[in-house]
């Protein structure tokens, strides 16, 4: 391999205990493949299939930990119990004889919940104050003793990852999910230690962060994953500069972070313009935590997408030239991508051996099947 994409892409990065073998990773993304909360054989497949052809990290479909309230499908994956962490060590067994690193993203929906909603359906929908992303009230307020319930949840989960195998985890901070609700103004109303200031929104991740490095190894990764945006409102923002950002995360890296996931929606957007920089999400993450960081958004796709596409729209390749500038110089060190490694498994070996007229276009079949 000679061509600029494998000299940067092709690069070993150290996290933590995990050496991964280059700077691809896939993005989780929600499949509803796995009946009754179990992973199959056919999910082990899948994802050993994207590792076999070059993506260095796999990060798993966001994965429901042990609370009620915490997911919204009886097809989704779930993160606890004799079945389901099974069916992730034989993921775990595939993913590693393939050569490549796997993380699973343990995931609360919080608020986001439909009221009856399987595999639990007299679960109520839970967020810090009751108020949905929409600002109007739903579900119901946490209690202290319910907060302590989903902490030691997420730290059971870190813990079981670490015991079959898993490389590290993700925590799903993003999107409007329970975590990202706690560090977001409108959806965290709360008086108490858990709500009030910016620094006291960050308290629930943190303390969250700190309870897995208390369970699991000193250099297991620890990865986070967070966005300005939210599901179905792109508009919104957890920090309008630089120095909110550097507020809201520097906590988070105290607690025992070891790199972030900053998911935008397009990977080349300067996320504040206003300061005169061009980097993104991302790049700003990174100046700020000094962590490594992953990119996202948009890889390798001739659009954007609108709020809840994921089944619907069709994209094009796009040539990932910006995306190498930007990695050229150290804005970010890893990159994720979603849709069109969704599309085509094969999207990190044609793209390091400049393959790009051989990859198969993003469209809506890639989300009907699991392949």
């Amino acid at each position: 391999m000679s061509t600029r994409a494998a000299q940067l892409l092709s690069r070993p990065f150290a996290l933590g205990s995990a050496t991964l073998p280059n700077r691809i990773v896939m993005a989780p993304m929600t499949r509803q493949f796995s009946p009754g909360g179990i992973p199959g054989d056919d999910v082990a497949v899948y994802y050993a299939r994207r590792a076999a052809a070059g993506t260095g990290l796999i990060i798993t479909e966001g994965t429901s930990v042990d609370h009620p309230s915490a997911g919204f499908s009886a097809d989704v994956p779930r993160f606890h119990g004799e079945e389901p962490l099974a069916g992730w060590a034989r993921v775990v067994e595939a993913v590693h004889a393939q050569g490549g690193k796997i993380m699973p993203q343990l995931w609360h929906v919080g608020i986001q919940r439909p009221a009856g909603a399987p595999p639990f359906p007299d679960a109520p929908p839970v967020g810090p104050s009751g108020i949905g992303i929409d600002g109007t009230p739903a579900g119901t307020a946490l209690t202290l003793g319910d907060i302590d319930d989903v902490i030691r949840a997420f730290a059971d989960a870190a813990q079981e990852a670490e015991r079959i195998g898993f490389d590290g985890i993700e925590l799903h901070g993003a999107h409007g999910y329970l975590i990202d609700q706690f560090l977001w103004e409108r959806t965290n109303q709360r008086t108490d230690a858990y709500g009030g200031d910016p620094l006291s929104r960050t308290k629930f991740a943190a303390d969250l962060v700190t309870a897995i490095r208390e369970r699991v190894a000193p250099d297991f990764p620890v990865v986070l994953r967070f966005s300005q945006w939210k599901s179905e409102n792109y508009g919104v923002r957890l920090a309008e500069n630089p120095g909110e950002l550097e507020a809201l995360l520097t906590p988070l890296a105290d607690a025992g972070v070891d790199a972030f996931h900053a998911s935008g929606r397009r990977y080349w957007q300067p996320e504040f313009p206003d300061s005169g920089s061009e980097l993104n999400i991302a790049g700003w993450t990174k100046k700020v935590t000094g962590k490594p960081v992953i990119t996202v958004g948009s890889v390798g796709l001739n659009k954007e997408f609108e709020p809840g596409s994921l089944n619907g729209a069709t994209a094009a390749v796009e040539s990932i030239e910006r995306l190498l500038d930007r990695l050229e110089q150290d804005e970010f060190d890893l990159v994720a991508v979603g849709r069109a490694l969704l599309a085509d498994p094969r999207w990190a070996e044609k793209v390091l051996d400049d393959r790009i007229p051989d990859l198969v276009p993003f469209s809506k079949a890639a989300v009907e099947t699991l392949h």
